[in-house]
């Protein structure tokens, strides 16, 4: 099992755009086959190291998080992500 952790801090970190990125990354679930589980959490720490949104997703193997990264339904995520500036930490880990 492999887990694939992407933390998000957005410029515009209101609750609106938080929410937008919040539905855009549950929109994946059920609709990438590979993807086991997929968990979207909003940070509630005001900390000033702390990241906006976590995305928790689980795949078999490290194959299926390759297939994930190109997929169709990923591709629009990512590319939003880049364009609107974003911030993004990653950790990838087997379990």
């Amino acid at each position: 099992m492999v887990r694939h952790i992407v933390f998000f801090k957005l410029p515009d970190n209101s609750p609106n755009k938080i929410e937008e990125l919040k539905e855009m990354l549950l929109s994946m679930k059920g609709e990438i086959e590979v993807l086991r589980d997929l968990e979207v959490g909003v940070n509630f720490s005001n900390s000033p190291r702390a990241f906006d949104l976590a995305l928790v997703t689980d795949f078999d193997s490290r194959e299926d998080l390759k297939i994930y990264a190109t997929h169709p339904k990923h591709l629009p995520i990512l590319d939003f992500v880049k364009k609107s500036g974003i911030e993004t930490k990653v950790v990838d880990y087997e379990r």
